[in-house]
C-alpha cells in the first residue's frame, strides 16, 4: 500500500528492521560477554603458567574475540530472527501486516535487507580480519614459547608451558651459572604421559654436546634441550596403576625446535585468503570454503528463520520449535564435518563445503510441505474429489 511507502523502505519493513535490530544487538552482546569471559580465564591462566607475558595479555585477548567473532554472527542473527517473529506471531502482529498487503514474500525482503548488511560483514571478518588475528596470535605464542625455553629469561618457582600447554617445566631455584635445581617436567605430546624430575640440570642448545651420555628415548633429534642429573621418570595416566619409573643419573629432555620448525607453524587459519583462491590443495580449498561457509550461513538460515515461524498465535509451535532447535545443530554441526570430509578426501571436490547449507534448507522445507496451505487446500481438495466420486456411484 502507497500509505506505507517512506522512500526505498516502507514502514512495515523499518519497524521489522528495527525490531530484529534490537534482539540481535542484545544476543550478540550476551554471546561476546560469555565468550570474553571465558577467553579471559584462559588468558588468565596461560600468563600464570608462563606461557604468556603480562604485558601482551590485553592485545591477546583482543585478537582472540576478533578472530572467534565471525563465528558469532551467524547463530545470534538466526536466533534474533527467530525470537522477533515469534514475538511478532504471538502480538498477531504478522496477521495484522498480511492483512495490508505485507505477507510472507515481504517479510522475506525485510529478512534479507538486514541480512544481506550483516552477511558483508561477516564476510570482512572471516575473509580478512580472522586470518590476520590469528596470524598475530601465533606470533605472540611463538615469542612467549622462545622467551620460556630461554635459561636466562627462566625465573624459580614459576611454571612455564609450551607447545600448546602440552610441555609444563618448573625449576625452584636457578643458581647464578644458569643451572636448575628440582627440576619437574611433564610432557603431553604422546600417550602415557611422562613426568620427568631431576635434582640438577641444565640448558643447552644445537650444537653443544647433545646426546653424549644421554638416557633420553623420547624421540627427538638435536635440538634445544634439558640436561637433567640424578632424577626419576614416570610414564603412565593419572588414575591408572601401570606406571614405569625408572631411575637416571643423566637425561637428555629434547624440546620442540622453533627456529627449524618456523614454516610448520604458519597454520592454514593465518594463510591470506589470496592464497587460498585457486589452490588444488583439498586443505587449502577446504579453508577457504570453511571461511566462505560463515556470510553464506546469514543468507541460508534467513531462508530458514520464517518457514520454522508460526505465524499465527492459535497455531502449535512445538513441532515448528522442536525442528528449529534441529536445524540449528544440525546446520552448524555440519559444518565442521563437511570441512574434515572434505579434508581426508570422504567428499568429492566437485562438491565443495557449502552443500550442507542446501541439504538442511531442502529437508526443512520438505518436512514442512505436510502442514502447509498449499498441501492442505490440495488435500481438501483431492477428498472432495473422492467423495464425490463415492457419491456418485448406485447404492446396492
Amino acid at each position: 500500500m502507497k500509505i506505507l511507502e517512506h522512500g526505498t523502505l516502507s514502514i512495515v519493513d523499518r519497524y521489522f528492521i528495527a525490531e530484529l535490530a534490537k534482539v540481535f544487538a542484545a544476543i550478540m552482546a550476551t554471546l561476546v560477554l560469555i565468550m570474553t569471559s571465558m577467553l579471559f580465564l584462559r588468558t588468565l591462566e596461560q600468563v600464570d603458567v608462563g606461557a604468556l607475558a603480562s604485558d601482551a595479555m590485553l592485545r591477546f585477548l583482543y585478537l582472540q574475540i576478533l578472530r572467534d567473532l565471525s563465528s558469532l554472527l551467524p547463530p545470534a542473527f538466526f536466533l534474533a530472527a527467530l525470537v522477533t517473529l515469534g514475538r511478532m506471531a504471538r502480538d498477531s502482529e504478522l496477521i495484522a501486516f498480511a492483512a495490508v498487503g505485507f505477507g510472507p514474500v515481504s517479510v522475506y525482503r525485510s529478512l534479507l535487507l538486514f541480512a544481506l548488511p550483516l552477511a558483508l560483514l561477516t564476510a570482512w571478518l572471516a575473509l580478512v580480519m580472522q586470518p590476520a588475528a590469528s596470524l598475530e596470535i601465533q606470533q605472540i605464542k611463538a615469542l612467549a614459547e622462545q622467551k620460556a625455553t630461554q635459561a636466562a629469561g627462566l625465573q624459580a618457582g614459576r611454571f612455564y608451558q609450551q607447545d600448546d600447554g602440552r610441555i609444563t617445566f618448573y625449576a625452584s631455584e636457578l643458581s647464578d651459572d644458569k643451572r636448575f635445581r628440582a627440576i619437574f617436567i611433564q610432557d603431553r605430546r604422546q600417550s602415557p604421559t611422562r613426568i620427568v624430575l631431576g635434582e640438577t640440570a641444565e640448558y643447552r642448545s644445537q650444537g653443544a654436546g647433545l646426546g653424549s651420555g644421554s638416557d633420553s628415548d623420547n624421540g627427538q633429534g638435536p635440538g634445544r634441550a634439558v640436561i637433567l642429573e640424578q632424577g626419576r621418570r614416570y610414564d603412565g595416566d593419572a588414575g591408572r596403576h601401570d606406571y614405569a619409573i625408572g631411575d637416571f643419573e643423566r637425561y637428555t629432555y629434547f624440546l620442540p625446535d622453533e627456529e627449524a620448525g618456523a614454516e610448520q607453524r604458519q597454520r592454514l587459519s593465518s594463510m591470506p585468503t589470496a592464497e587460498l583462491i585457486g589452490a588444488s590443495k583439498l586443505m587449502l580449498r577446504a579453508e577457504l570454503g570453511h571461511r566462505l561457509a560463515a556470510p553464506f550461513s546469514v543468507l541460508a538460515l534467513a531462508l530458514l528463520a520464517i518457514p520454522l515461524t508460526t505465524l499465527s498465535p492459535r497455531q502449535r509451535s512445538g513441532g515448528r520449535m522442536f525442528l528449529a532447535l534441529l536445524a540449528y545443530f544440525a546446520f552448524f554441526n555440519l559444518q565442521g564435518l563437511a570441512k574434515n570430509w572434505m579434508e581426508s578426501g570422504l567428499t568429492p571436490p566437485w562438491l565443495g563445503m557449502l552443500w550442507y547449507q542446501v541439504l538442511i534448507i531442502a529437508l526443512v522445507y520438505l518436512a514442512l510441505v505436510p502442514g502447509s496451505f498449499w498441501s492442505r487446500r490440495h488435500r481438501g481438495r483431492l477428498w472432495r474429489r473422492l467423495g464425490s466420486r463415492a457419491g456418485d456411484q448406485p447404492s446396492g
